[in-house]
Parts: structure tokens; C-alpha cells; sequence
């Protein structure tokens, strides 16, 4: 396995009187996809969002590239290289494709060869480059979303259930988009619900449980032991779509 780029240590976090997390150790090796998996309520959005500094550890440590980033303000923790693309994407539903993506370019300009990736890589974002971006459906705007986090180099991609609500069709475009994305060497961090979509994509895998990580190993093993689907997350996993 490859260095880890994330590393999460006994971490803890509350959100107002709720203990959410408790005691979350977890790695994320670099230049690859990890999912993270767990029913719902298990504390993986929290996760997410304590790595962005959205959520305060009340204990443990996150590291990214071997420097604490625990405490740090959300804005100097994206400076540093990693994106989040929320659970409700986070796009300005008044603002045009293009304005939605200039935003994002937060270092000047962007860069016309990395916006031509992305237009082949998201050939809607080009198509609607200047109409409103609330007018999309939900999978372009997932897949605006995901642009406007990668419009500039990031080391680090977190990315909060992508498939929610979205057609069988989209999702096959997104889990492509993302493989394209992994042969950049881009680390992933996805939290998924869709196993297909996970065991497609993910190298490494590791399931939540009352915000404790309770297992940790390779997706290719976790697909092919149906009995430890069901033990772990109470569901026949490859039966689903």
C-alpha cells in the first residue's frame, strides 16, 4: 500500500450536544480512491466535514501529508490542496456554469487546458457553459460540482455521496469521470452508498459504524465476501444497483 496523504487518529467531534465521532482512525494512501462506507447516520459526512475543519475535534489529530491540519480554518485547509464537494454540491443555483467556475478558480485565471480536461471530461459543462446553473439537472449539477473542486490541481478530493438521485446513465458518466480522475493521481475520498459504484471504483475501503471505524481493507475483498457485506453493513450489497 502506498503512503498514506490523509491520516486520521483517534478523532472525535461533536455537533452542538451529539458525540458524532469517536475515536475515527483511518488512512487514505495517496493516488488512490478509498470509500467510505456505513448506513446512514454512521458519521461519515461528519468525517468529511471535520477533515475541511467544518466540524471541531474535541480529540485525536488529522494530518495531510504528514502536517496537522486539526483546527485549522477550512479556507488555509483548501489552500493546501484538498476540495470538498459536499452532499449538496454547493453550487450557486442563480450564478451561469461559467460564473460558477470562475468563482472556483480561486488563484486567477483558469487555466484554459485544464478547463478543456474538464470539458471532456463533463461535456454538459461546456454545453451550458453560459446558461444558470440552477437549471441543470441533478447529475450535470453534480458534475459541476465536482468541476468547480478540481478546476485547480488538488492533491486531495473529498466527495460526499455523488450518485444520490441520480439515473442509472449518470452514474455510469460520473463513475467514468472518476476513473479519469484516479489516473491523474488524484487521492479520493468517497463516501457512497451505491455499491456498484464503489466496488467499480474504490482500491481501498473502509466502513463506519456508530462513528467508529469498525473495518479496513481492499474493496476487491470486501466485493467478493458477500457474508462480511452483510455483517457489516446488514445488506446484500451486490444486489443492488
Amino acid at each position: 500500500m502506498s503512503d498514506a496523504i490523509l491520516t486520521l487518529s483517534g478523532v472525535s467531534a461533536d455537533i452542538d450536544q451529539y458525540h458524532i465521532l469517536h475515536g475515527v482512525d483511518l488512512e487514505v494512501p495517496a493516488g488512490e480512491l478509498t470509500v467510505l462506507l456505513g448506513r446512514n447516520g454512521a458519521g461519515k459526512s461528519t468525517t468529511l466535514r471535520t477533515i475541511m475543519g467544518l466540524t471541531t475535534v474535541t480529540a485525536g489529530e488529522v494530518r495531510f501529508r504528514g502536517e496537522p491540519i486539526t483546527g485549522q480554518p477550512t479556507p488555509r485547509i483548501a489552500r493546501q490542496g484538498i476540495a470538498f464537494v459536499p452532499e449538496s454540491m454547493g453550487i450557486f443555483s442563480m450564478l451561469t456554469v461559467r460564473e460558477n467556475m470562475v468563482l472556483a478558480a480561486v488563484s486567477g485565471r483558469m487555466d484554459e487546458q485544464r478547463l478543456n480536461w474538464i470539458f471532456d471530461l463533463f461535456p454538459p459543462i461546456k454545453k451550458f457553459w453560459d446558461r444558470p446553473a440552477g437549471n441543470l439537472s441533478g447529475g450535470q449539477k453534480q458534475m459541476l460540482a465536482i468541476a468547480r473542486a478540481v478546476i485547480e490541481p488538488r492533491e486531495l478530493l473529498l466527495v460526499d455521496e455523488p450518485t444520490k438521485g441520480l439515473a442509472p446513465a449518470i452514474i455510469n458518466d460520473l463513475a467514468d469521470a472518476f476513473e479519469q480522475l484516479k489516473s491523474q493521481n488524484v487521492s479520493i475520498l468517497l463516501v457512497e452508498q451505491n455499491f456498484n459504484f464503489s466496488r467499480r471504483l474504490g482500491q481501498s475501503v473502509a466502513v463506519m459504524s456508530d462513528g467508529k471505524i469498525v473495518h479496513r481493507g481492499s474493496m476487491a475483498d470486501l466485493a467478493d465476501n458477500e457474508e462480511q457485506q452483510h455483517e457489516l453493513l446488514g445488506l446484500g450489497l451486490g444486489e443492488h444497483q
